[in-house]
């Protein structure tokens, strides 16, 4: 008996202003056997390409003279099925990706990254982890705007509409794990914690993993 193994490649759009780093990241993630580059395009493009080839992810400039990189997250995040999309940089420090982040952003890939790191941070944004260092992860909650008391409360009652299982998904979801590493956590198939992280952003009113972090953070519900 032959058993077919299905063997799922992650579609990647890299989206910068400079040839020399679309042709270099497509050289490295091309040499991942579950990794295809499916076109690179300047900022001005970058709407097209990914419309048009429908990519799972999409590795973005911030900082482009064509385009500026946050109104092409802002395009596509805008779009009816928006890929997941990180933020390329050359530094951490870079003062826009904490906008980024704010406008649904992933995470952020710097351009300096170790080709064999390039295609995990990769398989981990596709299957919906966060990609942060630790000096971001702090900027983000040390930069975030004060929160009122009523916001405070606002967020707790979205929290408290939350199951149980809810509630832990969204934990793990503060911790950076992907939908794989959540399920293992707590023994959940990954379409079954994709469906509780569909949930979660619906009754949390939120569009992305960090905001969804940043409002648990706000509500006191993290350890």
């Amino acid at each position: 008996m032959w058993v077919l193994e299905v063997w799922r490649v992650i579609r990647v759009v890299v989206v910068d202003d400079e040839a020399l780093v679309r042709s270099g990241f497509e050289l490295i993630l091309n040499a991942a056997a579950d990794i295809e580059v499916v076109a690179t395009a300047t900022g001005s493009a970058a709407l097209r390409a990914v419309e048009t080839t429908r990519p799972d992810v999409v590795l973005l400039d911030i900082r482009m003279p064509d385009v500026d990189g946050l109104t092409v997250l802002r395009q596509l995040r805008a779009l009816p099925d928006p890929p997941v999309v990180a933020m390329l940089t050359t530094f951490d420090t870079d003062d826009y990706i904490l906008s980024a982040l704010r406008s649904g952003a992933a995470g952020f890939v710097l351009k300096d990254t170790e080709p064999e790191q390039l295609a995990q941070l990769t398989r981990t944004l596709a299957s919906g982890g966060v990609v942060l260092s630790p000096k971001v992860s702090a900027a983000l909650l040390r930069n975030a705007e004060p929160a009122t008391t009523a916001d405070i409360d606002a967020d707790a009652a979205r929290v408290e509409r939350l199951t149980e299982r809810e509630r832990a998904v969204l934990v793990l979801i503060a911790a950076g794990l992907s939908n794989a590493e959540i399920g293992q956590r707590i023994h959940l198939s990954v379409g079954t914690v994709k469906d509780h992280v569909s949930g979660i952003f619906t009754k949390l009113r939120v569009t992305s993993r960090v905001q969804a972090a940043l409002l648990a953070q706000r509500a006191g519900i993290l350890p």
